[in-house]
């Protein structure tokens, strides 16, 4: 039996309040296949892991972040092993300004509070109360940067099963030539076709993969020193180097930034 997150007329209906929300807590994994709906969805994680199908990219989306996802576009939605967050719905008038195009987003402690809110109402026309905080919803994510929490996919074969074996285990550090030789690949072939397919050289995927996954182990407060060595990092200082580059912060300065977002919103 299918178990919802929200009403589903609150998802497919442009009838009924022109913002619901929901909130959701899970100990187990959920995975919604490949869908989409007339509403905008802005989806987050409070704690877990979730990611998010777009066309050829896989979207992370770690605690404190959230994707915004334009109406009518298709995507699928996995969570793994316990997760909580939630998800807005936005009619499609009150989208035309708000981004065109997805994007991942770091929330603020305003618009976690003002979801909080939106998930406690009944799904009825808003009152007067209630449209404001409405508007703080849709204000706080028009007024968001943009961050880069996604994961371009190939579609050659032999580049997919490159992307999976370095997913599996990212601490594997074979050189592009050692990697074209195992997948049956030139060198040059490899290089040409991953910037071609993804938009990122093989060295540039390779990193984002690891930023993404560092953020959702920092997120889980796993140790620096651990999250390096999982990783592929000789030391913990060459680790720390590649997150200040790629985030413009260190994993612990970014922790206290997510912890006082959180005790801000509690």
């Amino acid at each position: 039996m299918t178990s919802y997150l929200i009403r589903p007329d609150l998802v497919t209906s442009p009838d009924g309040p022109f913002l619901a929300a929901a909130e959701l807590t899970q100990a187990e994994a959920r995975e919604t296949p490949p869908h989409s709906h007339a509403r905008g969805q802005l989806m987050g994680a409070l704690s877990g892991l979730m990611s998010v199908g777009l066309d050829n990219q896989n979207w992370v989306v770690p605690a404190v972040h959230a994707i915004w996802i334009p109406p009518h576009c298709v995507h699928s939605v996995r969570s793994y092993g316990p997760f909580s967050g939630w998800s807005v719905f936005i009619t499609e008038p009150r989208c035309a300004n708000l981004p065109g195009a997805p994007r991942a987003i770091r929330t603020t402690a305003l618009l976690r509070e003002a979801v909080r809110r939106a998930a406690t109402w009944p799904g009825a026309e808003l009152d007067q109360t209630q449209a404001r905080i409405a508007e703080v919803v849709i204000d706080e994510l028009r007024a968001s940067k943009e961050e880069s929490l996604a994961l371009p996919r190939p579609e050659d074969p032999r580049l997919i099963r490159i992307t999976d074996a370095l997913a599996a285990d990212l601490s594997d550090n074979r050189r592009l030539e050692e990697w074209a030789a195992w997948a049956g690949l030139a060198p040059r072939t490899l290089s040409r076709r991953f910037l071609a397919e993804t938009g990122l050289s093989f060295a540039q995927w390779r990193q984002q993969a690891r930023v993404l996954r560092a953020l959702e182990l920092v997120a889980d407060g796993v140790a620096v020193t651990t999250i390096a060595l999982e990783l592929g990092y000789e030391n913990v200082s060459a680790f720390i180097d590649m997150f200040r580059r790629a985030l413009g912060t260190t994993p612990g300065r970014y922790l206290a930034a997510e912890e006082t977002n959180d005790n801000a919103g509690a």
